[in-house]
């Protein structure tokens, strides 16, 4: 327990499905929470982290040991409301300064009636995460006044092994949004904030399974009209509006479950209808050809994972937040790969031969992150204006 937070926050119990028992401080919501453990090894970009909603019913430890400096603000979320299911860091900092912010992190999280825990050894953690995989577990959070008693650590423990795995989870319509909305808000800049899409240049229809919002505002800023439709929107809905492409969203859970999703994009995809993936989408679009994914013994989560793109061998630095991956050695031979990690050689990215659709592991909208990757959103509007000309 770090000397800093003693006695300025209740205590508060971590415990993983292995046994193993962490002992901090409530930074957060009074409460427990449950979840699959992971850890993210992005310096910045906490509040992006925790809006995202492909972490749904995880919780997410920070690597970086200062977490919380820059405060809280209305503009940095990726989604209406906090998506992880908890969060874990090593020091929580009294004080934070910045001129955007509007609150503490602790006061967000409060807010957001999310469970936290800080002053753990997060080194301890995440050596644990990597070296026995993802973990179940479970935050039990303490009002003011009571203790980490024994058979409060019991109680946590229970919870944890009571977690079910994230094998065969469809959380794609858990996080879906529940009917269809337009998009026209575009990318955030230095003293004008979110700006708005006013000539759109072409119509994409963006499937929803856990979207983030700089996506959405990343697709709109290079002229695209959005209409964000639910998870589990038929194929045929999506083409009788008419669109210039179909984007597969970001998202959490297992793909293999998602059978609506991956009958859709089949028959989009076989529609000629230009199609992007990202993540959970990418993923889809493997299903939808066949292929095969497995749950990673490591996931990957972080803002500094270096992917190549095969064709150029030029080397991004890339955002990413996936616990499944596409097995390459199944895919299809109407489509190749494109890119692969080079932190442990997975599938990054493929496309069709003989159809305008591609896709994505990573996050080329970043946020937090870097933006090297971002060219494919181009790449998606390069697409578009060739299905405009004529044959």
């Amino acid at each position: 327990m770090l000397s800093s937070l003693q006695g300025k926050f209740p205590p508060a119990i971590l415990a993983l499905a292995d046994g193993s028992i962490f002992i901090g401080e409530a930074i957060g919501a009074t409460g427990s929470t449950v979840g699959e453990v992971v850890f993210n090894t992005s310096m910045t970009g906490y509040q992006e982290i925790l809006t995202d909603p492909s972490y749904c019913q995880q919780l997410v430890t920070l690597t970086y040991p200062h977490i919380g400096n820059t405060g809280a603000n209305p503009e940095d979320v990726e989604s209406a409301k906090v998506q992880a299911a908890g969060l874990i860091v090593r020091d929580l900092p009294l004080l934070h300064s910045n001129f955007r912010a509007t609150q503490s992190l602790s006061d967000y999280l409060r807010a957001e009636g999310a469970v936290a825990i800080a002053g753990i050894d997060t080194r301890q953690l995440t050596r644990l995460l990597r070296d026995k995989g993802a973990q179940n577990g479970c935050i039990l959070a303490l009002a003011a006044g009571e203790t980490a008693t024994p058979a409060r650590t019991r109680q946590a423990l229970a919870a944890a092994r009571a977690v079910p795995p994230m094998n065969g989870l469809d959380l794609a319509k858990v996080v879906s949004t529940a009917a269809p909305y337009e998009w026209s808000e575009t990318v955030w800049s230095l003293g004008s904030g979110y700006g708005t899409q006013a000539a759109p240049r072409f119509k994409v229809v963006a499937y929803d399974y856990g979207v983030k919002f700089n996506i959405l505002r990343m697709l709109a800023a290079r002229g695209c009209q959005i209409t964000v439709v639910p998870a589990q929107t038929p194929a045929a809905e999506v083409l009788a509006l008419r669109p210039d492409g179909v984007f597969l969203s970001n998202g959490p859970g297992d793909p293999e479950p998602c059978d609506y999703a991956i009958a859709a994009t089949r028959t989009i995809v076989a529609s000629g209808m230009p199609t992007f993936g990202i993540c959970l989408g990418h993923q889809i679009m493997a299903l939808a050809v066949g292929a095969k994914t497995f749950k990673m013994a490591n996931s990957h989560h972080g803002a500094n994972h270096p992917v190549r793109e095969l064709a150029s061998g030029r080397v991004s630095i890339t955002s990413q937040n996936h616990g499944f991956a596409v097995d390459p050695k199944t895919l299809p031979g109407n489509v190749r790969t494109t890119h692969i990690s080079l932190f442990d050689g997975t599938l990054q990215g493929f496309e069709f031969k003989d159809q305008p659709a591609f896709c994505f592991q990573g996050h080329p909208e970043a946020s937090g992150g870097p933006q090297d990757i971002a060219y494919l959103f181009d790449r998606f509007i390069t697409l578009m204006e060739q299905a405009r000309q004529p044959a």
